[in-house]
């Protein structure tokens, strides 16, 4: 089986700021979240974890498989999508200039500006991931999780589900909600 959680909230999340690859920690609602979901999903069985490098993932993965025997491997190209130098942005949605607003309602007309990331380059990355290490793991009958992001989770669910890039916002990826996705 193939599994996808986004990490806990975090101040910048309730503050409705694009983090992309800025590295911001879980708040206390966060950790809380990480914990409960810990427990919600302790009965299913998880023989690896994968995990975005950013602290924000990693601490919800080091929470959520608390005192279960199961790796948790950092791997880059489940870092989030980049947003250049819209990260830390407010209220994108608000902000009809701000190129990042047509990711979030034209995700298939999205031209990255400011140093921000393609959705093609997100999914080539998460793409190779899926490709050299989920797909060969769960063929040989494992179990695995993946530890990320909103974006970066939205692009491996279009790939495993095979759903164009306007549907890429579909799934709404809620943080720590558990996805099978295969």
């Amino acid at each position: 089986m193939l599994y996808i959680i986004r990490h806990g909230k975090t101040d910048w999340n309730l503050k409705h700021k694009i983090q992309g690859q800025t590295d911001i920690p879980l708040n206390e609602q966060g950790i809380s979240m990480a914990i409960e979901a810990g427990e919600r999903y302790k009965d299913i069985h998880f023989d690896v974890c994968y995990c975005s490098p950013l602290e924000r993932a990693r601490d919800t993965a080091e929470l959520l498989l608390k005192d279960r025997d199961v790796p948790i491997i950092i791997d880059d190209r489940l870092t989030e999508l980049g947003f250049g130098i819209y990260e830390g942005t407010e209220n994108v949605y608000d902000k009809p200039d701000c190129p990042l607003r047509e990711l979030f309602f034209n995700p298939g007309g999205y031209k990255p500006q400011g140093g921000a990331e393609s959705l093609e380059d997100l999914f080539a990355r998460t793409g190779s991931f899926l490709d050299e290490i989920a797909y060969p793991q769960v063929r040989e009958g494992k179990d695995v999780l993946i530890v990320g992001h909103g974006a970066m989770n939205s692009a491996i669910v279009c790939q495993v589900r095979n759903k164009p890039v306007d549907k890429f916002w579909e799934e709404g990826i809620q943080n720590c909600r558990l996805i099978r996705l295969m």
